[in-house]
C-alpha cells in the first residue's frame, strides 16, 4: 500500500478547503464558542470514521461478501463522479442531496452530520479507505491508514478554524480553483482505482 498515494486520494476526496463555504453557511448564527465545538467535534467524527474503516475494512467487505475488486470498481466510479462534480465546483449529490442541506440548516448541530458524514467523510472516502486497507496482508500495516485519518482530521480543523481568513484571502474563486485541481488530480485516481478493479474482475485483460 502507497501511503502517500493514499493520503493524496483521500485529501482530494474530503477536501476541507472545499467545505468552507458550506461550513460558513451552517453556522453564520453561531457564537465563536459554538463554531469551535462543532469544528472540533466533526473533525473527531472524521478521524473516527477512517479509523474505524481502516481496521475494520476487511471484515466489513467479507461480511456482505464483496470482493475487492467489485468494490475498487463501484468506488472508483463514485470517485468519478465526485471529481466531474468537483471540477464543475460543485458539492454534488454523492456527498449530500440538496434536501440534506436544507435539512441540515435547520438543525442546531451539525457537527456530524452533515458536516463529518458525508460532506466531509462521504461513500468516496469510506469506500476508498476499505479498499486500500482490504489490499494489506496484516492488520497492522493498516496503521498507517489510521495516521492519515488523524493528519487529515488535523487538516479539516484547521482548515474549518481557519474558514473566515481562508475565505476573506482566497475568495470563492480561489476555493474553486482549489476544487477544480483536488478534482482533476481526484479523476486520475478513479480511473486507476476502475482499471485495477477491472483487472481483479477480469484476469484476461491483464
Amino acid at each position: 500500500m502507497n501511503l502517500l498515494k493514499s493520503f493524496i486520494s483521500l485529501l482530494a476526496l474530503i477536501n476541507p478547503v472545499g467545505a468552507i463555504p458550506f461550513f460558513l453557511s451552517l453556522t453564520t448564527d453561531m457564537s465563536s464558542s459554538e463554531k469551535a465545538g462543532t469544528i472540533r467535534i466533526a473533525s473527531i467524527s472524521v478521524f473516527c470514521v477512517i479509523a474505524v474503516t481502516a481496521l475494520l475494512g476487511q471484515q466489513i467487505i467479507a461480511f456482505f461478501g464483496i470482493s475487492v475488486g467489485s468494490l475498487e470498481v463501484g468506488g472508483g466510479i463514485i470517485m468519478l463522479l465526485m471529481a466531474i462534480n468537483m471540477l464543475n465546483a460543485q458539492v454534488g449529490n454523492t456527498r449530500s442531496t440538496p434536501e440534506e442541506r436544507h435539512e441540515a440548516e435547520m438543525k442546531n448541530s451539525i457537527a456530524v452530520v452533515p458536516l463529518a458524514i458525508p460532506l466531509l467523510t462521504g461513500p468516496g472516502s469510506i469506500s476508498t479507505v476499505i479498499v486500500y486497507s482490504a489490499s494489506v496482508a496484516h492488520w497492522y500495516d493498516r496503521l498507517g491508514l489510521v495516521v492519515i485519518g488523524g493528519v487529515l482530521a488535523g487538516l479539516c480543523f484547521g482548515a474549518l478554524m481557519l474558514a473566515e481568513p481562508i475565505a476573506r484571502w482566497v475568495g470563492r474563486t480561489g476555493i474553486n480553483i482549489g476544487t477544480r485541481l483536488m478534482g482533476l488530480m481526484l479523476s486520475a485516481l478513479a480511473v486507476e482505482f476502475i482499471v485495477n478493479g477491472l483487472k481483479a474482475l477480469l484476469p484476461s485483460l491483464k
